[in-house]
């Protein structure tokens, strides 16, 4: 036997002999209770680039309105390419928490472009339960869009407006396929009932708006307090690729002015929808006043609001058509 041999096997007798003789033992980690990390499996497991594909977006949408039966021909090797995709999305909707790990401390140049992917899989989602139903399984399919809306929910949670615009609409995509769907009676009494009782325990309009603005408002500060202190402003806008504003750098009044706009907007948005209205009416002929280097990090307030009372119709329209008979 060789030297080297020789040691290799009075090493591992030593192993052994320290650790009484044991084996090692396969076991898995504890699972995370943080459902991001399935959602970015699940994003990263989506074979088909239907966000690219203009006559597969405008089929999934009239398939999601019910203005067109379920085609398992053209809609169903779709799903099928995306089956792992979907299937994590829902192992991820069963989990407690979510923390997509953004850094928003990178201000404006924080990556959101996972938005694209979020929605496009929340349409597979959505499809998959009209494929469930339209195959006799209305119970998978109340299960799969639950989860559709837990992971619209987990989108628009706790980022900036962006995350929030785009999370509505998600939710709103579900909510329409549900409401026809039901209108065409698929759904048993006790699926519409458990349908209901998760929807109404819903925000009125999907989830708290007014914590995404706040987020909004801590990135373009910020952002406003590097043009302040950058020796070249201008070579900010630069790096970004986008063209520079007039009067740069912004002062300290600059910055309180919009510290100012964003709180009074922010307030608004934690109004029923109804109500911020008129507020964030008289709030955006106020924005007309700040200057050019502020006005270009505020996102449009109504429009905002346009998109949370969309959903609170179509919230109300949903509940209405599942508590009849």
């Amino acid at each position: 036997m060789k030297l080297s041999a020789l040691r290799i096997l009075i090493t591992i007798a030593g192993v052994l002999s320290v650790n009484g003789g044991a084996c090692a033992e396969a076991k898995f980690l504890p699972d995370s209770d943080n459902a991001a990390l399935r959602y970015w499996t699940a994003l990263a497991e989506m074979r088909s680039t239907i966000s690219e594909d203009e006559i597969t977006q405008n089929l999934l949408s009239a398939t999601i309105k019910g203005e067109m039966a379920w085609d398992e021909n053209k809609l169903g090797p779709i799903l099928d390419a995306n089956v792992r995709a979907v299937q994590a999305m829902q192992r991820g909707a069963k989990l407690p928490e979510c923390n997509w790990g953004l850094d928003y401390h990178l201000g404006v140049s924080t990556p959101v472009e996972m938005l694209m992917r979020a929605r496009g899989l929340e349409r597979l989602n959505t499809v998959e339960g009209i494929r469930e139903l339209a195959k006799g399984n209305s119970e998978a399919a109340v299960n799969t869009w639950l989860s559709g809306i837990r992971f619209s929910q987990d989108v628009g949670r706790g980022g900036p407006i962006i995350l929030a615009l785009a999370a509505s609409a998600m939710l709103a995509d579900t909510f329409q396929a549900i409401t026809a769907q039901a209108k065409q009676g698929k759904l048993q009494l006790s699926q519409k009932k458990a349908l209901y009782d998760a929807i109404k325990h819903l925000p009125d309009d999907g989830f708290d708006w007014g914590i995404s603005w706040g987020v909004e408002y801590a990135i373009g500060n910020q952002f406003l307090e590097r043009l302040r202190k950058a020796s070249d402003p201008r070579a900010v806008y630069e790096q970004l690729g986008i063209p520079a504003p007039e009067n740069l750098p912004p002062t300290q009044q600059d910055i309180d002015r919009y510290g100012e706009y964003m709180l009074v907007a922010q307030g608004a948005l934690h109004e029923h929808a109804d109500r911020a209205t008129p507020l964030l009416k008289d709030l955006e002929l106020r924005e007309r006043a700040l200057p050019e280097v502020v006005r270009l990090l505020i996102p449009t307030p109504s429009g905002c609001n346009r998109a949370r009372l969309k959903l609170l119709s179509d919230r109300n329209e949903l509940l209405q058509v599942l508590a009849s008979d």
